[in-house]
């Protein structure tokens, strides 16, 4: 333990504490569209469960993120992933039939949706943390576990937020059609197409936000007139 005595020690674990701050964002915003809808007793659980659980898979994906980054259509497949749950997210699908949040399963849907959402979005993001802990296993273990109460505190300002102000549900979806469509056009794959024309970065990041809102709001439009009738 002679490690913690150590100025590099506190040093690195700021910075890794500091990344998780900075790259947690989206998580927080897909985490509280995937609970915004529960009861509060299941929100705070999936909320925590969610999170405690995101960055246990973290840890494990930091081992191997770099070498998952080297594989072809991984990034696309991840991206294609990210769209179709915002789109769920925005447009209710992931509620079922009656259009309500109930019970068990919905609590373990939303929790499916955090982790799912988390994996692919946290393909880049360990890579920063996991070049700060140089190796410490340690260091990371407790920079990622530290950032679970930033985490479960981000989540729930945005259930908050989102309730008093609706349209932050639709910027959020559209944050991670954004993130979606960032992640297809990073694939390896595409690499070195994309390094020579830095715009498609920015116009898959659009169009991934596009689409998702599009359709998500077309989907809200055609039950809420199914209902009507």
């Amino acid at each position: 333990m002679e490690f913690l005595s150590t100025a590099d020690f506190w040093v690195g674990l700021v910075k890794i504490i500091w990344i998780n701050i900075i790259l947690s964002g989206d998580n927080a915003v897909v985490i509280a569209l995937a609970a915004r809808s529960l009861p509060a007793e299941q929100q705070r659980k999936a909320i925590l469960f969610g999170s405690g659980a995101a960055v246990v898979l973290r840890i494990v994906l930091t081992v191997v993120a770099a070498k998952l980054l080297e594989l072809s259509f991984l990034q696309v497949i991840g991206g294609v992933l990210l769209l179709w749950i915002g789109y769920q997210l925005l447009s209710g699908d992931e509620d079922g039939e009656d259009g309500h949040h109930k019970g068990t399963g919905t609590m373990m849907a939303a929790i499916r949706t955090i982790l799912i959402a988390d994996l692919v979005m946290s393909l880049d993001n360990v890579i920063a943390v996991a070049a700060t802990a140089q190796g410490n296993m340690v260091l990371l273990i407790l920079g990622l576990a530290i950032s679970i109460p930033l985490v479960v505190f981000g989540s729930t300002l945005m259930i908050k937020l989102m309730g008093r102000f609706p349209v932050i549900v639709t910027l959020g979806a559209a944050l991670i059609g954004w993130v979606g469509g960032e992640t297809v056009v990073n694939d390896h794959l595409m690499q070195g197409y994309t390094m020579a024309h830095p715009w498609l970065h920015y116009v898959a990041a659009a169009t991934g936000a596009v689409l998702v809102v599009g359709l998500g709001k077309f989907m809200q439009a055609r039950a809420a007139s199914r209902a009507q009738a």
